[in-house]
């Protein structure tokens, strides 16, 4: 009998039971709520569901009590300088869990890196290339990045979580998962799913902004036929990037090498079957591993944390009840909403001095979701003129905004890191 009862204490059961008796429990099972919902938003709704499967998943199981897949407890030692555990990785690898281990990737920043590598195996700067101006375009959807650091500065959070939070407001997941595990890992669950599902709802949110902000008149302009760029751009086009960027934003190098590794292997034509695997096997392992151990940091403890601020309103200081995680993500959507406006609005702008017109529904694909973003504006200029194709135009501020993205991020964790 006493060994029937010892291993029943050991179950998850029994440590779901008595965590919920002690006020502690109700947490875990909202989060495994949470983690359901995700999972049926990614495979019913088809919600970045190669990614969101695994953030889901990931967050699943390490809201089972008793599995140990994840110890949050390890990094909190990690992170803490007065520990003599402070950055020991030894001590990660002695003391963890499967998830533990592979959280070393996301920590070290090498899944992201990796995710641009096959990032840039599959996209074509032609566009971009061909266009130059496009460049202007995807700079100032980064301005959402910055306009939303300031939100969350005003908003209590301090200038290493608002900066993590501001780069939600790219519309690139590896992005936000760079810059977040450097800065305010802790926020790392929130900002990823935030992240990522913004990205999936690209064609809910851009359109009405995209509508609202420009006529029938210019939804309605035909671009002219872009240049035919030559192999030799192509591939000059990546070597100078990465000089010029890892110059300017030392911190922005790992992402922008990786990124045009990946381009310089796909147009150089002499590396194939790097770049095939670059695109297929490397992507889907990395993104495997991403998926899994970023939502393994959405512990019940972190994802549901509450704060109590005291302000003054009218002379009387009021205690006010802040949850984070859900400013945030409403941070997150205010974030991606200003970088698709400001790309729509500087194309307008661009229009009063240039001769030949931009569509400014191309602004909206500033933003780094590639290539949703593009494909946006393709499907809502094609709705006003049937006859007009801007899925070509669009890419160049759609691949420009991922250098952007990339960039801005690089300066972030240069002030803040």
């Amino acid at each position: 009998m006493d060994a029937i009862l010892e291993f029943l204490k050991q179950t998850g059961f029994y440590g779901l039971f008595v965590g919920f008796l002690s006020n502690g429990g109700w947490q875990n099972l909202i989060m495994i709520s949470i983690s359901l919902i995700l999972l049926y938003l990614a495979i019913k709704k088809q919600f970045e569901p190669l990614l969101l499967i695994g953030i889901a998943f990931g967050m699943l199981l390490t809201n089972l009590p008793g599995a140990g897949l994840y110890n949050q407890e390890l990094w909190n030692e990690f992170m803490n300088a007065s520990s003599e555990n402070y950055h020991s990785y030894g001590y990660i690898l002695a003391n963890g869990g499967l998830l533990d281990y592979l959280y070393i990737g996301v920590k070290t920043c090498i899944y992201p890196c990796l995710i641009f590598v096959g990032i840039g195996a599959m996209t074509d700067f032609g566009p971009l290339i061909s266009n130059p101006k496009s460049l202007l375009l995807g700079a100032a959807a980064q301005i959402g990045i910055f306009a939303t650091f300031l939100g969350a500065k005003a908003m209590g959070f301090d200038g290493l979580e608002s900066a993590s939070i501001g780069i939600i407001g790219g519309a690139d997941g590896p992005t936000a998962i760079f810059v977040t595990s450097k800065l305010a890992s802790h926020l790392l669950g929130p900002i990823a799913v935030a992240a990522y599902s913004y990205m999936a709802l690209v064609p809910v949110i851009q359109p009405p902004i995209m509508k609202l902000l420009t006529t029938k008149k210019e939804r309605q302009i035909v671009m002219k036929p872009l240049r035919q760029v030559s192999k030799t751009e192509k591939i000059i086009f990546p070597i100078a990037v990465t000089i010029f960027v890892a110059l300017l934003v030392p911190s922005a190098a790992p992402l922008v090498g990786c990124l045009m590794l990946g381009n310089l292997w796909k147009e150089s034509g002499v590396a194939e079957r790097l770049c095939k695997t670059a695109q297929n096997e490397l992507m889907n392992i990395v993104t495997i591993f991403l998926g899994i151990s970023v939502g393994a940091t959405a512990t019940a403890g972190t994802f549901l944390n509450t704060t109590r601020e005291t302000v003054t309103i009218f002379g009387k200081s009021v205690e006010l009840l802040r949850l984070p995680t859900i400013e945030i993500i409403v941070l997150g959507v205010v974030a991606f909403g200003v970088a698709s406006a400001c790309g729509v609005l500087f194309a307008k702008f661009m229009n009063l001095f240039t001769k030949n017109k931009i569509n400014p529904l191309i602004g909206s694909a500033g933003v780094s979701a590639v290539p949703m973003a593009a494909r946006v504006s393709q499907t809502v200029g094609q709705k006003e003129n049937p006859t007009n194709f801007l899925l070509m135009h669009a890419m160049g501020p759609n691949v420009a905004g991922v250098i952007g993205s990339a960039i801005a991020a690089g300066a972030l964790i240069a002030i803040f890191g």
